[in-house]
């Protein structure tokens, strides 16, 4: 078993950015000032799909934004933090909230604000087109880049690894 099989198997909750990963990173702007980001919409599917396995989904952002707060309701994430600046303090009082222990959680980031968390959490994960320093220190490095369906080959990996992904499927088929 590898290493990364290992550190899939007890994940129970994954923690998420926005910016960069839930989202390809761009934030743009209208005339009269309102933000808008695009999320895709496979990686919100996967989001459903690690509940419905009985996991836990929450985000962690540095960025406070009404648009996070309507696709988390939409996903029924309530587990939210933003205007995070201590990425790894918010991870930490989120683990300690949920009774977990650091082998249990991942999370997924793609900048130097996510560097400590992705570095002592059990499973740390960053984008393919992250900073150089989170690709040198996560644990794995996802092929998609952030807000291309990165989030969703995360939960794909974890559940197969943790031979659920067959029975996430089955619910399809009928």
């Amino acid at each position: 078993m590898s290493e990364i099989e290992k550190r899939c198997e007890q994940i129970q909750l994954i923690l998420s950015d926005v910016d960069g990963v839930l989202t390809d990173g761009a934030v743009s702007y209208d005339n009269q000032g309102i933000e808008s980001k695009r999320f895709h919409i496979r990686d919100g599917l996967g989001i459903r799909l690690w509940q419905k396995a009985g996991h836990k989904f929450g985000i962690v952002t540095g960025r406070s934004s009404q648009i996070v707060r309507m696709r988390a309701s939409e996903l029924d994430v309530t587990i939210i933090r933003q205007g995070v600046s201590g990425k790894w303090d918010a991870v930490h009082e989120i683990m300690l909230s949920c009774k977990l222990e650091k082998h249990q959680v991942c999370f997924i980031g793609d900048d130097l604000p996510d560097l400590s968390a992705v570095r002592q959490v059990g499973f740390g994960v960053t984008v393919a087109d992250a900073s150089e320093e989170l690709r040198e220190n996560a644990h794995y490095v996802t092929e998609r880049r952030g807000g291309c369906g990165a989030v969703r080959e995360v939960i794909e990996m974890i559940l197969k690894h943790q031979r659920r992904w067959d029975s996430v499927v089955q619910r399809f088929l009928v």
